[in-house]
């Protein structure tokens, strides 16, 4: 018979397996709400669009933009990135803690030879899937808009991916070590939203008082809405962009360690 030691031997082909079958569970459970969640993707974008860079676009004109392009042009990126950090964050909270505390998923999932990592990695997985897929809906729907001046907009679509990756793992890793939901109502009050609100999203966080424009600099969703708009508009250069995949990657990074931890802590001791 073969042991579970020698499942997670690197070069056995079963390695990679085990985050694939948490990933499939996640892939399972959504085909139940997909229907909504795709009729949202594809109906937010238009509404967004019309009333803030069609119609709020249109007055800035008449009373003169200091933006240097039309505002669709400029709110577009933005909204995408805020929508990517959204899902990302709505789908590493609640689910996570319903399936260590409520549903106990993960405890069901670790009875097999499934491990902490591969339960992590899984369900980062489905996060990018989700992501993907609005990410790729939005920028079609941009490009339907006008909003794209460069071919360098394809190149917003991995930049929004990596972005939900950037919340997904710290929120997880926050889910996981909460005692109870009420934790939520702060993370989405208190740190969604203002980075929704003044992150660049609207306008120039050059705007605002200094102190609150240093911590908008320091948002993940800045890094990625301002990569994205220049992607977008075709003003793109390297090395920024460089620092700005790296900034977002080192959230990633930090959140997946938090995570390995406090997943640890719930779930096994």
């Amino acid at each position: 018979m073969e042991t579970r030691a020698e499942h997670l031997v690197p070069g056995t082909g079963q390695l990679w397996s085990y985050p694939l079958r948490a990933y499939e569970y996640w892939l399972r459970s959504y085909r139940r709400t997909w229907r909504g969640s795709v009729i949202s993707s594809l109906v937010n974008p238009v509404l967004y669009l019309t009333a803030l860079g069609v119609g709020l676009g249109s007055v800035m004109k008449r009373n003169g933009n200091a933006l240097g392009v039309p505002y669709v042009d400029y709110v577009a990126p933005g909204m995408l990135g805020a929508t990517c950090m959204q899902i990302a964050s709505f789908e590493s909270a609640y689910p996570i803690m319903a399936a260590i505390r409520w549903t106990r998923q993960f405890h069901a999932m670790l009875a097999t030879p499934l491990r902490i990592r591969d339960v992590i990695v899984g369900h980062q997985l489905y996060v990018a899937s989700r992501v993907a897929f609005v990410s790729a809906v939005y920028l079609g729907i941009i490009a339907a808009f006008g909003a794209v001046r460069s071919p360098m907009a394809i190149a917003a679509w991995p930049v929004a991916i990596i972005l939900g990756l950037a919340f997904s793992a710290p929120v997880s890793a926050m889910a996981a070590w909460l005692q109870k939901d009420e934790g939520f109502n702060a993370l989405f009050r208190f740190g969604v939203t203002p980075m929704f609100l003044f992150s660049g999203t609207f306008f120039p966080v050059t705007q605002l008082p200094h102190g609150f424009r240093e911590i908008a600099y320091a948002t993940p969703l800045w890094h990625a809405v301002d990569l994205m708009r220049h992607l977008t508009l075709g003003t793109a250069t390297l090395w920024p962009a460089l620092g700005h995949v790296a900034y977002l990657l080192a959230w990633f990074a930090a959140g997946m360690l938090l995570a390995r931890r406090t997943y640890t802590n719930r779930l096994v001791t």
